[in-house]
């Protein structure tokens, strides 16, 4: 453990306390304040910003569409996998999450024939990907209405389209658009956002908010613990709409370990299909218990499975009246009562805080700044690059 590791880490409450400009030379102002904000925000995004945004949604969907899309690169696809489970059984239409650089590369091969909607998620919407994505579907579909779902007003989604009307944007509370170069509280928000496109009216997120609160209040310290005595691989399990969830957290700490922790993520029943390999160099595993009975059957038997078999990883097991023996008696079992009652996509919103809260301590533990992970090769905002071909009108 580094010297800036060994008075870093101790406890929430420490890193909180220390003077502003001490988290800015550690490098975890942003991100710190980014993560803590999550409960307000949500409130936001599912209260008065919510009502709002209905109308607009309902709007569109009234066009008659057939199939629905959400787009975007990095974390801000994975807020679509996380999503679109829950949003084809609402809707009772087609929903997919397709990668933004395949609308660029392999268009005609994933977007099926309109009419349909394009959701673009993004953070700051200005990658290239962003814009290239909906430049060619625009000129290659006219069939397909567009919706911009992001977190920057002045980003080229939000401005780039105001003279077509095909094009809509919703733009987020201006918190949401996270500093730090990891997105944190700017994927859950996208995340609850995307799950209110349907007919429903916006359900509340005041419960998903009082647990992320007992997450600090009870649970954070010892996911602190797990950080520091992790290996140097996590594997992240889950199921349905947790395994977007999965991936992005997976991704948080690849990000904010600066490559230094190799991750992977996996559905339960996935996992014993080779990727089980896995726990036999040691590491973390985190396992996302899913809300419905007869899923978390088949997680659980997963767990005992590994058990059984002795792959005895360190684990962290997130979900609601949890059995001890899933954590083992080195692991930790978030529990989290009422987590079950809320919607899957709001479950997955306490999944991904506990992923940031692990990938951010872990990153403390190796001397590496959460702000700034990556120097030299992660940027904020993609870079520009050159797109090429017809379908993006090169």
């Amino acid at each position: 453990m580094t010297a800036q590791s060994q008075d870093l880490v101790p406890n929430l409450a420490a890193l909180s306390a220390a003077a502003p400009e001490r988290q800015w030379a550690a490098g975890y102002a942003d991100t710190l304040r980014e993560i803590l904000q999550q409960p307000s925000t949500w409130r936001a995004t599912a209260g008065s910003q919510g009502a709002r945004h209905l109308a607009l949604i309902q709007h569109v969907l009234d066009e008659g569409v057939e199939h629905v899309v959400l787009t975007g690169s990095g974390s801000s696809v994975y807020v679509g996998e996380a999503v679109a489970p829950w949003l084809q059984a609402e809707l009772g239409i087609p929903v997919r999450a397709i990668p933004a650089g395949d609308l660029l590369t392999h268009r005609a091969g994933v977007l099926a024939r309109g009419p349909g909607l394009l959701v673009s998620i993004a953070r700051s919407g200005d990658s290239p990907e962003s814009v290239g994505a909906v430049d060619a579907v625009l000129a290659a579909a006219p069939t397909w209405r567009h919706l911009a779902l992001t977190c920057n007003a002045n980003g080229a989604l939000t401005t780039r389209y105001v003279d077509d009307a095909r094009v809509d944007a919703i733009v987020l509370d201006e918190r949401t658009n996270d500093r730090s170069l990891v997105m944190t509280s700017s994927f859950t928000n996208l995340m609850l956002a995307a799950s209110q496109l349907t007919r429903s009216a916006p359900v509340a997120a005041d419960g998903a908010a009082a647990l992320a609160e007992r997450v600090v209040d009870i649970y954070v310290d010892a996911l602190a613990a797990m950080a520091s005595n992790g290996g140097d691989t996590a594997v992240y399990l889950g199921t349905g709409c947790a395994f977007g969830v999965a991936r992005e957290a997976a991704l948080k700490m690849l990000e904010m370990t600066g490559g230094d922790t190799v991750t992977l993520a996996e559905t339960f029943l996935g996992f014993r299909h080779g990727p089980m390999a896995w726990l036999s160099r040691g590491g973390t595993l985190v396992a996302f218990l899913s809300g419905d009975a007869t899923v978390r059957a088949y997680e659980t038997d997963l767990l005992r499975e590994l058990d059984a078999k002795g792959l005895g990883a360190s684990r962290i097991v997130v979900g609601e009246g949890i059995d001890p023996s899933l954590a083992g008696p080195s692991g930790l079992a978030i529990d989290l009562p009422g987590l079950y009652r809320l919607p899957p996509v709001q479950q997955g919103l306490l999944h991904a805080f506990v992923g940031q809260w692990l990938a951010f301590f872990r990153c403390l533990h190796l001397g590496h700044r959460p702000d700034t992970p990556s120097e030299g090769v992660l940027t904020r905002v993609v870079g520009t690059f050159a797109l090429h071909g017809p379908e993006v009108g090169a």
